[in-house]
């Protein structure tokens, strides 16, 4: 079980100011723990020591930055049953998929653990005239500075882990805002960060209001804002966050589409879309939310994934059982009722799941959704997908591009040629050939173009946006 309190952490250290937040079991509704909320005298307090930690982490060296993450992958593991007990608790997350979760944890640090001694430059010949003769240009990459991460309740722990970790490999300090939800997971983080020898100043993590944090994102003495969330606060956000970078993680309707070569695999792509479209109640950006499927094979799929979406279990996430647990809420899931009921006044049909008691949502098909309705062209965040036929498959990219967002999309396809027209046409960050859009492997780069964010993850590429280049030209004779 949980404690029955948490800290937060100010410069490395706990500090017990408070059980202001209660954070409750997503299942039950009880409160199970209660959490120190940060005030603005606090996280004022934590931006001005991660600005004074500034030259001690520049000088933090990559070995003692690995050895730091190194530890924490041992603790991890170590830990691995009661963090996935905690997510399973704070976010309602089938266990199974809690433990999935905890494992991405431990991936996504050991990456930073091998890429933190890897932070490489480059000689580039400038000799490229008579006039730059003798001379030579080096690059090296250096911390960006202080950084100000606000991670989602969804992914608690992977979400929060593809910040903090290639932060520490970067060698910047950070003061991280996790999702007043889901906040347990991260103070663990932190927990096993102050058994670290980095630094003071080095991390804050502090639970705070999202109306009493602005200074996550206003504060300019943060050289670098990532945020990870809705797309609403997260425009709005970098409206406000002045001249410091901003890393913008956020929604999608991802689609999948399902070419008409599929005939003797479509148990297998039935499975995955299932999977895609129904983990975690769906509440995944790149969930499955669209279903494109040729009509050679339209009538067959439909049986198939309306069979396997109603043998899905709905239940107390803590049994391994459980495939589709609660949403975080019972408003958001009279949110995503309130648009499913709209989509079938307008003519839309419900073929399996439907059913909505509290925070529980069955998992749902639908097929003739209308595409103006919001169920179609907004962000389900919930355990609802929408089957649709195609002819022609690049009437079909065109209708998966026919969107607001751009995260991923999945493509099922034994073409060649369909895959790369798919690669070359659909306007998305990634595009997952014979899998779901919501597979994701920790070390690849992921991000999203259009309303879906901007710049990219995946924990290479995070280093890249939390250094800066820095160029030396060197004269050889003077």
């Amino acid at each position: 079980m949980l404690n029955r309190t948490y800290p937060y952490y100010l410069a490395n250290v706990a500090v017990a100011a408070n059980t202001d937040l209660e954070v409750t079991d997503k299942f039950s509704g009880e409160v199970a723990t209660r959490v120190a909320m940060a005030d603005a005298a606090a996280i004022d307090k934590a931006i001005g020591y991660a600005v004074e930690a500034m030259p001690a982490m520049r000088a933090f060296p990559p070995f003692k930055r690995q050895a730091v993450l190194e530890h924490c992958v041992k603790r991890f593991r170590e830990r691995y049953d009661e963090l996935a007990l905690a997510l399973c608790i704070e976010a309602g997350k089938p266990i199974n998929d809690s433990k999935g979760e905890v494992t991405r944890l431990i991936d996504t640090f050991k990456v930073a653990a091998e890429e933190s001694v890897r932070i490489d430059g480059e000689i580039i010949n400038l000799e490229i005239s008579p006039r730059a003769k003798g001379y030579h240009g080096y690059v090296k990459r250096v911390p960006i500075g202080p950084c100000s991460f606000i991670s989602p309740f969804n992914f608690p722990l992977n979400l929060t882990a593809h910040k903090v970790a290639p932060a520490i490999a970067a060698g910047v300090p950070f003061v991280l805002k996790p999702a007043s939800r889901t906040p347990v997971g991260a103070l663990i983080m932190g927990e096993i960060l102050a058994e670290t020898d980095l630094p003071k100043g080095a991390f804050s993590i502090l639970p705070a209001h999202r109306d009493g944090a602005d200074l996550f994102t206003t504060d300019e003495r943060f050289k670098l804002l990532s945020f990870t969330g809705s797309p609403a606060v997260g425009w709005e956000l970098k409206k406000k966050a002045g001249k410091k970078k901003v890393i913008l993680e956020l929604g999608g309707n991802a689609a999948a589409i399902v070419d008409g070569d599929q005939g003797e695999k479509l148990d297998y792509v039935v499975d995955r879309l299932a999977f895609g479209a129904f983990y975690q109640s769906g509440q995944s950006c790149i969930g499955v939310q669209r279903i494109l499927v040729h009509a050679k094979i339209y009538d067959a799929l439909r049986e198939k994934l309306i069979a396997k979406t109603k043998t899905l279990v709905m239940g107390d996430p803590k049994d391994e059982k459980t495939f589709v647990g609660p949403m975080i809420s019972e408003s958001e899931s009279n949110r995503l009722a309130g648009w499913m009921e709209s989509a079938v006044q307008a003519g839309a049909k419900i073929v399996a799941g439907g059913k909505v008691e509290g925070a529980m949502f069955e998992a749902t098909l639908l097929e003739g959704v209308k595409r103006d309705t919001d169920l179609y062209r907004k962000e389900a965040f919930g355990p609802v997908a929408i089957l649709e036929r195609f002819d022609d498959f690049d009437a079909a990219l065109a209708t998966v591009n026919d969107s607001d967002f751009g995260l991923q999309a999945g493509v099922f396809t034994d073409s060649l040629a369909h895959a790369h027209r798919a690669w070359d046409l659909l306007d998305v960050g990634g595009v997952v050939i014979n899998d779901v859009p919501s597979f994701r492997v920790d070390n690849m780069p992921y991000g999203g173009v259009k309303d879906s964010g901007l710049g990219r993850e995946g924990v290479r590429y995070a280093i890249e946006d939390m250094t800066e280049m820095r160029l030396m030209v060197m004269r050889e004779t003077w």
